[in-house]
């Protein structure tokens, strides 16, 4: 019944996208196999614009204070909400998307860890890292044009403006075995940071800055550890 319903669900979500919002799709993700989709979040309707630009069903990671009735909780998790409590890791959350991935399922996180309030890329967190660690899955960038200016944070009512889901190449990660946990907090580091400025280049937009984005010497070419599966 779920699928049933999350078909329905996505079939709503893309007419409405292409009837009001002239939506469109740039690229896609892996016919098969398990996969992390990472996606900038600047506005609700990120998850139902990203959600019905894919061809497969996807969970979701978000943050557990979202809806907070109890009825509406235990039916969207049906749907692929998992819930993610926030200020800390939630092994619980991170290790049912660990799960999903190995079967083979789509996994969105959203890297910046909640929506942005102007737009622009945050900073991300290094959960996405904790993820590609365990399951070793390829990382698909995607960036949302125009739902921040249709549906900022605070409004009230959608804007008519174009939205555009543009999908990257995957990304995949190097990360062997690691005994020390330096190197563990830097392969961490490496996967957030990769995967986010691969956002900003699909967005065609500055990466995030902060301390985070301290700049580090790297060889020319592709960076350390990574690269992109054809």
């Amino acid at each position: 019944m779920t699928n049933i319903a999350y078909g329905i669900l996505w079939i709503l979500a893309r007419a409405i996208g292409i009837l009001w919002f002239r939506y469109r799709v740039i690229g896609q993700i892996p016919a098969t196999g398990g996969v992390l989709v990472a996606a900038n979040h600047a506005s609700y309707l990120d998850i139902p614009m990203l959600g019905c630009g894919m061809n497969r069903r996807a969970w979701y990671l978000g943050r557990n204070d979202l809806f907070p009735i109890p009825v509406l909780n235990g039916i969207l998790q049906s749907l692929g909400w998992i819930p993610v409590r926030m200020g800390r890791l939630d092994r619980e959350a991170f290790g049912k998307a660990i799960s999903l991935i190995r079967d083979g399922k789509v996994v969105v996180i959203f890297p910046e860890g909640g929506r942005s309030r102007d737009g622009h890329l945050k900073p991300p967190k290094a959960g996405i890292g904790v993820i590609v660690s365990q399951t070793g899955c390829p990382v698909v960038p995607a960036y949302l044009k125009g739902t921040f200016d249709v549906l900022p944070t605070g409004a009230r009512w959608p804007r008519w403006r174009q939205i555009t889901v543009r999908f990257g190449a995957p990304i995949t990660f190097e990360a062997g075995e690691r005994k020390e946990k330096a190197e563990t907090k830097q392969f961490y580091q490496l996967v957030s940071r990769t995967v986010i400025e691969q956002i900003a280049v699909l967005g065609d937009v500055p990466p995030p800055a902060g301390k985070e984005d301290q700049p580090q010497a790297t060889p020319q070419g592709p960076i350390a550890g990574a690269r992109n599966a054809e």
